[in-house]
């Protein structure tokens, strides 16, 4: 109703009698729909596969707290029976490892046919109030400042993301695998010994990596089993927390391990061959003790200069290597290369914090892989602790109030899953900025398009692609004709179509 002769502040556009998708859609959800039905077969029944698609699309959608109730709402379920929903989740009716088997084969498609899998490895926490949500305890906060050890309790995620290299020279990273990992109850303090040895026993099945190394062992079983992947290297990348002996020790063939390692690690050099007349004893296992990774960097050896690319820019990183070495903490099976990177020491703006001060030792388990490969799948590694972050501030992981063992776990995989076939169908579209099918990009945003699509961006155009037909939009160029509403609280009338598309989690 239109009060004082209040007009729209934008122009209204006829409603369409059908939905132009070749104008209105730049293909991410008809991308999203296709990995969608190749995950299908994996539900027992239909109709649980189109429910869990139905709360996947709504966990993009939503606009407030994505708990399943904030979900449902979104789309249009708050006045019909919710016990379907809550059951998908409680009864592990959800086929997380099929949903993830799919966005990994997907991502083997987008690279070469000989390029190697490149996954970071790392583990965050999904942070909770609750005292008695299952799996929940108290940790340590990764947040906390240094001086001083902070706890929270919060669940414990272990997240595998690969590297897909887009069209621009850039690159992503997808989450390809999700698993909880609590740790256990512990038993109280006049509990018998029988309890305590299987809760020490439990307590060390549950360490981190050593469920990062059941992963690695799966993983590399699952590329085994994928046709024509069987001869596809696998490269990790992590950090010292799973540079150990749980993880290096079991590590599968055809797989390579690129970890930091402390600058104090003892190594030794590869044993030479013994001499015919010394023939009583053993021949010795590990040779000479070689310098520490602080000593390498210190030593009057020149640096070697390696150019890598990062955000459409190329940096310069000085870096020393030492090839043949052993670690006892890897064994014999390992024989490995040491890299040794120096500091950059830049700052962002004039008179700001010099950042990357410190040096950075690095192990390779294959001697002979390509420095740059190397150095270059190592800093793509960072694009994790991105995923981290969209995971929990874009698509609200962690936010949903379920008490049930199975829906603590199930209910942030399917968001993660979800999220993963978001940043797919944004690799197999072209998005830009100049196409008449995508969001006009806002005022404030640089007038030369960005190298690769935010996720953002991309969550905005799929609720363009969404919700374009009820909002009677019949071309993105309407919203550019919008003008700004009246000061005055009663004639303040905002357009619809653009605070729902360009609204920001």
């Amino acid at each position: 109703m239109v009060h004082r002769g209040q007009e729209s502040a934008c122009p209204s556009s006829p409603q369409p009698t059908t939905f132009r998708s070749k104008k209105n859609s730049a293909g991410i959800l008809s991308s999203i729909q296709q990995l969608w039905r190749e995950c299908a077969p994996a539900f027992s029944q239909q109709r649980v596969a189109e429910r869990a698609q139905v709360l996947s699309l709504s966990s993009w959608l939503c606009l407030g707290r994505h708990t399943v109730t904030g979900l449902l709402s979104t789309c249009g379920q708050q006045f019909h029976d919710w016990s379907a929903d809550y059951r998908l989740f409680a009864r592990h009716r959800l086929p997380t490892q099929s949903l993830f088997a799919v966005v990994r084969r997907a991502v083997l498609q987008q690279l070469p046919p000989t390029a190697p899998v490149r996954v970071a490895i790392d583990d965050t926490l999904l942070r909770k109030t609750g005292i008695r949500i299952p799996g929940v305890a108290w940790r340590r906060d990764p947040l906390g400042p240094r001086f001083q050890t902070n706890f929270v309790r919060a669940q414990r995620i272990l997240q595998f993301s690969a590297a897909v290299p887009l069209s621009s020279g850039h690159h992503r990273m997808i989450p390809i695998s999700f698993r909880h990992a609590p740790t256990p109850v512990k038993p109280p303090v006049k509990a018998g010994d029988p309890e305590q040895a299987a809760y020490r026993k439990a307590a060390r099945l549950a360490r981190l990596s050593h469920l990062a190394s059941q992963q690695i062992a799966s993983l590399r079983q699952s590329l085994d089993a994928d046709p024509g992947q069987a001869a596809r290297p696998l490269h990790l990348f992590v950090d010292g927390g799973y540079t150990n002996a749980t993880v290096l020790k079991p590590l599968p063939a055809n797989t390579v391990l690129i970890g930091r390692i402390r600058k104090d690690a003892k190594l030794f050099y590869v044993p030479s061959a013994p001499q015919p007349s010394k023939t009583r004893g053993r021949p010795p296992h590990y040779g000479a003790s070689a310098p520490t990774p602080e000593q390498v960097r210190t030593d009057d050896l020149p640096w070697q200069t390696v150019s890598i690319s990062l955000s459409g820019q190329t940096h310069h990183m000085r870096v020393k290597v030492r090839q043949n070495l052993l670690w006892r903490t890897a064994g014999l099976h390992h024989i490995l290369q040491l890299v040794v990177i120096a500091p950059l020491g830049y700052r962002l703006r004039k008179g700001s914090k010099l950042l990357y001060r410190q040096p950075a030792f690095l192990i390779c388990t294959d001697p002979q892989l390509d420095l740059l490969s190397l150095i270059q799948g190592y800093v793509w590694r960072w694009d994790i602790e991105v995923n981290f972050r969209e995971e929990k501030t874009l698509l609200g992981v962690g936010q949903a109030q379920v008490r049930n063992p199975h829906s603590v776990e199930n209910v942030p995989a399917l968001q993660v899953a979800s999220y993963a076939m978001l940043l797919l169908a944004m690799t197999r579209v072209s998005v830009a900025s100049s196409e008449a099918g995508t969001l006009p990009a806002p005022k404030w945003a640089t007038a030369q398009p960005p190298p690769r699509l935010s996720t953002q961006r991309g969550i905005s155009q799929l609720r363009a692609e969404v919700w374009g037909r009820s909002l009677g939009l019949t071309n993105f160029s309407d919203l550019l004709l919008c003008a700004p509403p009246a000061a005055s609280p009663e004639k303040f009338l905002t357009h619809l179509p653009s605070a729902l598309l360009y609204a920001k989690n």
